[in-house]
């Protein structure tokens, strides 16, 4: 199955640690969302927004990486799935299910984002950008 990254799992060796099959395919943009960052643990977070663009990563993984997902990101509790087309494919995502306010991330936490936009050859001012536009 396809999935997009755009937090902490953008981090290739963490990727592949957490997810042993996973395979990183290409970095593509979601539109008409933003990212955020919010809850106690201060992570990052997709909300819908109109002429706004999140940059992530596309993986492919196993349905056991799934399950693994699953467990680090909490779902069903802190985060939900979320799923679109890309060019006709079904991708699946995670946003959290309390849309809490704005919470700065951590210095350790943004240092594995940074990584993983380094990873993913992502454009860094657009987490830039986010952490300024909320904060």
């Amino acid at each position: 199955m396809l999935y997009f990254a755009y937090g902490s799992n953008l981090h290739h060796f963490q990727m592949k640690r957490r997810c042993k099959d996973s395979i990183f395919l290409k970095k593509i943009k979601l539109k008409d969302f933003r990212l955020t960052f919010r809850s106690k643990y201060r992570a990052a977070d997709i909300e819908p927004k109109k002429n706004s663009i999140v940059p992530g990563g596309l993986f492919e993984i196993s349905k056991s990486d799934e399950k693994k997902l699953d467990v680090y990101e909490d779902y069903p509790i802190l985060y939900r799935k979320y799923y679109f087309f890309y060019y006709g494919k079904k991708v699946m995502t995670y946003t959290m299910v309390k849309k809490t306010t704005f919470r700065y991330p951590t210095e350790r936490y943004l240092n594995i984002v940074k990584k993983g936009y380094q990873d993913c050859k992502l454009d860094k001012m657009f987490l830039i950008r986010s952490l300024k536009n909320n904060y």
